[in-house]
């Protein structure tokens, strides 16, 4: 599933210690954040920049304190209505992995009442359209390796490292 571009969008871009990052929000809140390259990431051509937004200022502000060590989470408004119902469930449960720690895709699937649906969870999972702030990168295979992540492995790795993940093996 692409994401569905709504027709109030404000865009802006920034630099990161793992790359440019696009991020986008709608009215309602954050609603996007992708690197540079990253799988699913929509096409943005045409989309108007728009830096002084004032939810696109915070995540830009959150962001580089979050990649400078300063800041642990993130406490933005976010618009995660642009994927389907089962979609927002999933990235719903990725906001309550907490910083630090890492799950299995099957591990998280059962914690949404669906443990046949771990294919579909990791589908989901890898078309989360606000990517670190939605903590896709905490989610690991079942013995614990890095798999799957739509901005790259050395940047999952990275933000990993960056929290002080344990257990989790590249």
């Amino acid at each position: 599933m692409k994401f569905k571009i709504p027709s109030a969008l404000h865009t802006t871009r920034i630099d990161t210690p793992l790359g440019g990052v696009r991020l986008a929000a709608t009215d309602a809140g954050l609603a996007g954040m992708w690197f540079d390259g990253q799988q699913h990431s929509p096409d943005t051509r045409g989309w108007q920049d728009n830096e002084l937004h004032p939810v696109l200022r915070q995540a830009a502000a959150q962001l580089i304190a979050y990649f400078d060590g300063r800041r642990d989470g993130f406490d933005l408004p976010l618009d995660l209505s642009h994927g389907t119902a089962f979609q927002q469930s999933v990235w719903q449960a990725l906001l309550a992995i907490p910083r630090g720690e890492t799950t299995s895709y099957g591990a998280l699937s059962h914690r949404l009442g669906r443990p046949a649906a771990v294919r579909a969870v990791g589908a989901a999972v890898g078309r989360n359209p606000i990517s670190v702030i939605v903590p896709c990168h905490r989610v690991v295979g079942a013995d614990g390796s890095l798999t799957g992540y739509a901005g790259g492995l050395p940047r999952k790795t990275a933000l990993l490292a960056l929290e002080g993940a344990r257990g989790a093996r590249a």
